[in-house]
């Protein structure tokens, strides 16, 4: 074993093993068949925009999102827009939080720690969900796993001031890409106590996190006027928090493994602190104001991947003296297994079921259905999302509910007009293209503008076509003659 560990010491990097198998990870299936799904077509359409049409839309909505939407808008720029070009960045992101990881795990734990840590990141559930994913969350996981590697590396006596100023900036982007991102400095100080820092790091690190804090406040305070954005967030449940237990119980077991000792440096007062307190600090905001999502402490699973890493490296040092080659063989067998039973999630996850619409499937049907000169509405206005992302699609229909569009608005879905011109629009039309969401995931009409088109088009309009295709609906309408109304 300790001959094959030196050889690939001298031949290859391990950290570079992780990152290629997250790489590959990434890239299987990364176009989920052409599909985009909702959030993604935000992102997807305000990319598009121009950078003065960006900064006018943050004023109004999204600005928690700002940065990353100027990262893409420069993305989408140069290499045009796709599903490759809108997810790439998760990818490479995923990767190279996989290499931190295994260097994290390497130095605190031994190589097949690092390796088998490292390996194991790319295969938890949450992040191949959030591999393929166009939007922020992967690449604030790396932020956060290069923060972490960072304090490690000055915990470990390595670092000066250079990694502090790293450390700080990787902090504040990440904060501007997501500020629940800031999360990461509460696990941080748990680390630092449990490790028992000297009084020296403990300023150099409450400076540099002060610093990061202050710089992201004002966009903490400007989005407090944004919060109707989360209004839709649930408030937590029993059933919500199986999740939080299942995975720290696994994260326990690996800190046990680990034997961590108060005053010392190891993966598990790293890994666990980076695991729970994220987790336990989210539950006790929502208790507030409910905004727990996995995907604001996605960053948490670079504690659990550590955690596991720290549990197969024990297992391996302890079969080594007495099963020395069988030994070499378990962390392999232990992957192949994962994969091997991870299989039908991983599919699924690459499937474009696995989102709950896709805004592309949908628009094939538009194009397929329409006829030059009709009139389309949208239920809620936010199905616009189709339209924004497929234009070409809705080429000859008339958005008649639509009074000022989304650039000229500075929002994502536009400014409809009021609801008794709605009305009074819909009543002018012969044929009506209705994009709405499928039976499946449709919820209750609430919004008075939705009401009215819903009401209009059952009261003097007939179906005449209706298709469901991936959690979206496309109905065509046709207008109802006098009599034939009075019958309806």
């Amino acid at each position: 074993m300790n001959v094959q560990l030196a050889f690939c010491r001298r031949r290859l990097p391990v950290w570079l093993i992780p990152m290629v198998w997250t790489l590959a990870l990434g890239l299987w299936g990364l176009s989920r068949q052409h599909s985009v799904w909702r959030d993604e077509a935000a992102t997807w359409q305000v990319a598009q925009r121009t950078a003065d049409e960006i900064w006018h839309m943050l004023g109004q909505v999204d600005v928690v999102h700002g940065l990353y939407y100027l990262l893409m808008h420069g993305l989408f720029e140069f290499f045009g827009p796709s599903t490759t070009t809108l997810r790439l960045p998760s990818v490479l992101a995923m990767a190279v939080a996989a290499a931190c990881v295994t260097v994290i795990g390497r130095r605190l734990a031994g190589t097949w720690a690092g390796l088998g840590g490292g390996l194991a990141f790319g295969l938890l559930p949450a992040v191949q969900f959030y591999l393929q994913e166009g939007r922020p969350y992967a690449l604030v996981a790396a932020g956060a796993a290069i923060s972490t590697l960072l304090l490690v590396t000055v915990l470990a006596g390595r670092g000066g001031a250079m990694c502090w100023a790293v450390y700080g900036g990787t902090v504040l982007v990440c904060g501007l890409l997501n500020w629940l991102s800031l999360l990461i400095l509460p696990a941080h100080l748990a680390t630092l106590a449990w490790a028992g820092a000297v009084r020296r790091l403990w300023m150099c690190w409450a400076a540099t996190s002060a610093t990061a804090v202050a710089c992201v406040l004002p966009l903490i305070l400007f989005s407090r006027g944004q919060s109707d954005q989360v209004s839709w967030i649930p408030p937590l449940t029993l059933h919500m928090m199986i999740g939080p237990a299942v995975l720290l119980a696994i994260g326990g077991l690996g800190a046990l493994l680990d034997r961590p000792q108060a005053g010392r440096l190891s993966v598990a007062v790293v890994g666990l602190p980076l695991l729970a307190v994220p987790q336990v600090v989210l539950i006790g905001i929502s208790l507030v104001q409910p905004l727990y999502l996995d995907r604001y402490i996605l960053f948490s699973m670079l504690g659990l991947a550590l955690l596991i890493g720290a549990g197969l490296g024990a297992a391996i040092r302890s079969a080594a003296p007495r099963f020395p080659r069988a030994s070499a063989w378990i962390l392999p067998v232990v992957v192949a297994v994962a994969v091997v039973a991870l299989v039908p999630q991983s599919l699924a996850k690459r499937s474009p079921d696995s989102r709950v619409d896709d805004v592309l499937a949908v628009a094939a049907d538009v194009r397929r259905l329409k006829d030059s000169g009709a009139a389309v509405l949208f239920i809620p206005a936010a199905r616009r999302d189709t339209e924004l992302v497929s234009p070409d699609a809705f080429t000859g229909l008339r958005d008649i509910a639509l009074m000022e569009g989304p650039e000229e608005s500075g929002t994502l879905k536009g400014v409809e007009a009021a609801p008794a011109r709605i009305r009074a629009a819909i009543l002018a039309q012969d044929r009506i293209l209705l994009v709405t969401d499928a039976t499946t995931v449709a919820k209750p009409v609430s919004a008075e503008r939705d009401r009215t088109k819903a009401s209009a088009l059952k009261e003097f309009f007939t179906v005449v076509s209706d298709e469901q295709v991936r959690g979206r609906r496309v109905t065509v309408y046709q207008r109802l003659g006098p009599g034939q109304r009075a019958a309806h």
